[in-house]
């Protein structure tokens, strides 16, 4: 069992940044792959950014590209998400998961082994 905890959701104006941070405790942090995923309002979930254990392997939602980055600190155990240039459609309640195979599952959709964050708001105003 993996527990995700997420913090560093906020209030923040279009053109913003705002760094994402995920907690990873109960296994071996390594043995991971992370990933950032979100929900906005009426919307289904949806994959952001994922990382395999050892940041070769890098993924990002092209909505995403060139304004986010995912990255990770093993020896903290911590994920990040730096999201710079919010857009108001970047609204949306953020979610870590943690995947014992691989990033490529996370980006393919592939959550049978996931393990989930309980997520953190993040709202970007016009």
């Amino acid at each position: 069992q993996v527990q995700l905890i997420e913090s560093g959701g906020g209030l923040v104006q279009a053109g913003g940044s705002l760094r994402l941070s995920c907690a990873a405790s109960g296994r071996t942090f390594t043995n991971y792959a992370m990933g950032w995923f979100r929900q906005a309002p009426g919307k289904e979930r949806e994959f952001v950014a994922a990382i395999n254990f050892n940041s070769i392997m890098i993924y990002y939602a092209d909505s995403v590209k060139g304004r986010f980055t995912i990255s990770r600190d093993n020896t903290k155990n911590t994920v990040y998400l730096q999201m710079n240039s919010l857009k108001p459609e970047d609204t949306a309640v953020y979610f870590c998961a943690a995947d014992p195979q691989s990033a490529f599952r996370l980006r393919a959709g592939i959550y049978d082994q996931t393990y989930w964050g309980q997520g953190t708001q993040v709202t970007v105003s016009s």
